[in-house]
């Protein structure tokens, strides 16, 4: 063994060191640990925010919608295979939808809703993940799927029956023009967790909805499900010249701007938080190494006058430093996914829906913010050890001897 490694296992382990010193010890550990654990959580939770907030939208809205600066699209077949040319290989499917907005009312009450009539198995299948009672019937033109919210409102469960009323020709009612009613069952219930769905929107059929909307042949925009959203900028910018007015094309991050604004905003204090702790974690490793320099004295002053060299001195209290961080840091990542499993396997911090989006903390643990957190920290801390490791090195061995 190294002798500078040798003196500072003795330094740590020795049962000699003064009570305040261990104390400064003990709170320069918690400190990083604390500071290594709240990084780490902070980070996996607005990771898990985004990816279930967009696994969510997904679901529902997919990649990339078509729609129309007018009522309907026109010859949207023709538009289907030259968008399917256009981004062949990264395409998962392109599926025309129905949606409008209807009133439906069940035995005991009103509400509105947007009603969207689908026709892709896959899209639907995304859909059916959410489904927390009943099922989604894919071949029935009289079944519809509620949100839990707008079902709690309408104080209905599946098997029952609702009304549903669309202007015809979306004109206001009239004598001439009576509105279109078609009777429904609920055969699901569906649970988002969020809000803007859940109290909303309601699924059926591409034919129904067509019926209801007296659309025979008409719909209202397309679904686009791609491979991969990492490419759906670039591909956006494929289809937008592929197409020619009426139709334009908007990505779910330009339907839902608000939702992934948010997210970002909350990311952009973290790197003020991490200098903060950071500093925090520096200044408590410095004081606690400026602390054990004092300590140490007197045993500096021998171990020069013995020969050590300033180098060895310098790795003396640097490997000191080295210990306070590396037992920081692997605290630190156990707290963080101990808390991180409570709240997973638990549900014990619930988020409201209408602020948050969703109806429990998502949490994405990632091995990156582990290894990326624990490795600036330990960095951080080992320049931060050279300091007082330098005035260690700088000792008078005459003056160390006589130092009191």
């Amino acid at each position: 063994m190294k002798f500078p490694l040798f003196v500072s296992l003795r330094y740590i382990f020795s049962n000699k060191d003064s009570r305040l010193l261990n104390l400064i010890s003990v709170i320069a550990i918690v400190g990083i640990s604390l500071g290594v654990a709240t990084l780490i959580i902070a980070l996996s939770v607005l990771n898990g925010f985004e990816k279930t907030l967009t696994e969510k939208i997904t679901d529902f809205d997919t990649h990339i919608r078509i729609l129309s600066y007018k009522e309907d699209l026109p010859k949207y077949k023709n538009n289907i295979i030259n968008i399917s040319k256009r981004i062949d290989g990264q395409l998962d499917y392109i599926s025309p939808f129905v949606s409008k907005l209807a009133i439906i009312s069940s035995k005991h009450r009103k509400e509105g809703i947007n009603l969207q009539g689908l026709i892709e198995a896959k899209h639907i299948n995304g859909i059916k993940s959410n489904i927390i009672s009943g099922e989604y019937l894919e071949n029935s033109d009289t079944s519809i799927l509620l949100g839990k919210t707008l079902a709690t409102k309408l104080l209905v469960k599946p098997g029952d029956k609702v009304k549903l009323f669309a202007l015809k020709n979306d004109k206001l009612p009239s004598p001439t023009e009576i509105p279109n009613i078609k009777i429904f069952t609920i055969s699901g219930i569906y649970e988002s967790g969020m809000a803007d769905y859940d109290n909303l929107i309601g699924f059926t059929s591409l034919k129904a909805a067509q019926s209801l909307f007296s659309m025979p042949d008409e719909i209202n925009g397309l679904d686009i499900k791609l491979k991969s959203v990492e490419k759906i900028d670039s591909l956006s910018t494929l289809i937008r010249k592929e197409l020619k007015y009426p139709y334009y094309a908007r990505t779910i991050f330009e339907i839902h701007r608000n939702i992934f604004t948010w997210i970002d905003l909350q990311k952009k204090p973290i790197p003020i938080v991490l200098g903060l702790i950071i500093i925090v974690a520096v200044f408590n490793i410095i004081s606690t190494l400026l602390m054990l320099v004092l300590e140490k004295t007197k045993a500096v002053g021998i171990l020069k006058s013995l020969g050590a060299k300033s180098r060895e001195i310098i790795r003396i209290f640097v490997y000191q430093g080295i210990y306070l961080s590396l037992i920081g840091i692997i605290s630190g990542n156990i707290l963080a996914w101990l808390l991180m499993s409570i709240q997973l396997k638990f549900n014990i911090i619930k988020v409201p829906s209408s602020v948050y989006f969703v109806t429990r903390v998502p949490i994405e643990m990632d091995i990156k913010f582990f290894v990326l957190i624990s490795a600036i920290t330990f960095i951080l801390s080992l320049v931060s050890a050279m300091l007082p490791s330098y005035f260690a090195s700088k000792t008078n061995p005459v003056t160390a001897l006589r130092f009191d």
